[in-house]
């Protein structure tokens, strides 16, 4: 049974950081891309970041680029997102997803993430971020 678990959230105040884990069981982890998403009340899920299989690729929405980074370590089945800089409208539940799609795994060019590109879910973490 495939269990991605995510931890690390919790409240911030505006300027602060905090760092996301998902911890991965039952997959072969370097098969897969990790991504991150969030969605906040009452909007769309958003693609935040992903991963290739070896950490090599890295991809960020333009709402975050500069500010998020996203990490992964193959042996202990573990990806992050270090959020720095963190404003109020990251507030949201982040959720780790795992992918096999070719693109994502490899590294190829995108512009985006697509959520129904993605085949394991973990249950999400909040995050919020005060003004």
């Amino acid at each position: 049974q495939v269990q991605l678990v995510e931890s690390g959230g919790g409240l911030v105040q505006a300027g602060g950081s905090l760092r996301l884990s998902c911890t991965a069981s039952g997959l072969t982890f370097d098969d897969y891309a990790m991504g991150w998403f969030r969605q906040a009340p009452g909007k769309e899920r958003e693609g935040v970041s992903c991963i290739s299989w070896s950490g090599g690729s890295t991809y960020y929405s333009n709402s975050v680029k500069g500010r998020f980074t996203i990490s992964r370590d193959n042996a202990k089945k573990i990806v992050w997102l270090q959020m720095n800089s963190l404003k109020p409208e990251d507030t949201a539940i982040y959720y780790c997803a795992a992918s096999r799609t070719p693109a994502y795994y490899y590294g190829g060019y995108y512009t985006n993430i697509d959520g129904a590109n993605f085949d394991y879910w973990g249950q999400g973490t909040q995050v919020t971020v005060s003004s």
